[in-house]
């Protein structure tokens, strides 16, 4: 199977063209729930792939505004590539998505293939998704206290450089998920003036993030990304997917897309034991 036969192609992709603002991708991630947006620009009447912004980006630098400096480069394939050749790049890279570029021109953007794309061929048995999944399961999970504000909970998925969190009540079991696509929904850049002084404007706020540097006793415009205080109980998923070591990939996978989630809980005799998420069914191609 070839990337072209299972990516999103171009003319059904939403891009972002330089110049252009973090507002403009955030709109896109939010109307549309994706977790990136590709980046060109018009050269003497062609379109030419830039770069990706995805909303990793957008909440790791809350103080840039210029797309040209939120997009970064991505490792590319080409559109003749075979599918296991895709996801052996993702799994080197740790990579959710490629953009696909013309095998005869590697400026022009063909399409995009995501992780869910090749998600999808498994689950619709178009590749081989035969292993078990307790061979692929992740035994090292994120945890949260389903009482923790939103903003805290962020940055402990940021620091443990996961998109997810497993939501633990007061008695240690699993409550629901929390996501950084739930975050990214409600999160809004708010913009303002500090009196800087000669330190970081309010940097002792509770749970606030500045965009901001000490240049003197000034008034120096800031931009936020504000997340609401409450406890992530109010913005998790209570009805959780989970699955069985004896499950297979396939049945990982069309869970996944059926349920459009990156992540499935691993329970033994109802106990939590670990993690699938759609990365690690690339292990098993």
């Amino acid at each position: 199977m070839h990337v072209v036969e299972a990516m999103t192609p171009r003319t059904e992709l939403v891009t972002v063209e330089l110049p252009g603002t973090r507002d403009d991708v955030l709109e896109y991630l939010q109307e549309h729930g994706f977790s990136s947006v590709p980046v060109v620009k018009e050269t003497d009447g062609n379109e030419v792939y830039r770069g990706l912004v995805s909303r990793d980006d957008l909440i790791d630098r809350p103080d840039e505004d210029q797309l040209a400096l939120l997009m970064r480069e991505v490792p590319t394939i080409t559109t003749d590539a075979d599918i296991h050749e895709a996801a052996e790049l993702m799994a080197e890279q740790t990579a959710r998505r490629l953009p696909v570029v013309e095998s005869d021109e590697e400026t022009a953007l063909a399409g995009i293939l995501t992780l869910t794309d090749i998600v999808r061929a498994i689950a619709r048995e178009e590749i081989n998704g035969e292993r078990s999944v307790g061979e692929l399961a992740t035994k090292e999970v994120n945890t949260t206290y389903l009482e923790t504000p939103l903003p805290a909970a962020e940055r402990e998925i940021y620091f443990a450089n996961v998109p997810y969190t497993i939501v633990l009540d007061e008695h240690g079991d699993m409550a629901g998920v929390l996501t950084e696509v739930d975050i990214v929904e409600v999160a809004r850049v708010v913009e303002g003036e500090d009196d800087t002084g000669e330190s970081i404007a309010e940097q002792d706020s509770e749970w606030a993030w500045e965009g901001i540097k000490a240049v003197g006793n000034s008034y120096f415009p800031t931009r936020n990304v504000e997340i609401p205080l409450e406890p992530i109980s109010e913005f998790m998923t209570n009805d959780v997917v989970t699955i069985s070591k004896q499950k297979t990939a396939t049945e990982a996978a069309q869970a996944m897309i059926t349920n459009d989630i990156e992540q499935i809980p691993l329970v033994a005799g109802g106990e939590l034991v670990g993690i699938v998420r759609d990365m690690d069914l690339l292990e098993g191609l």
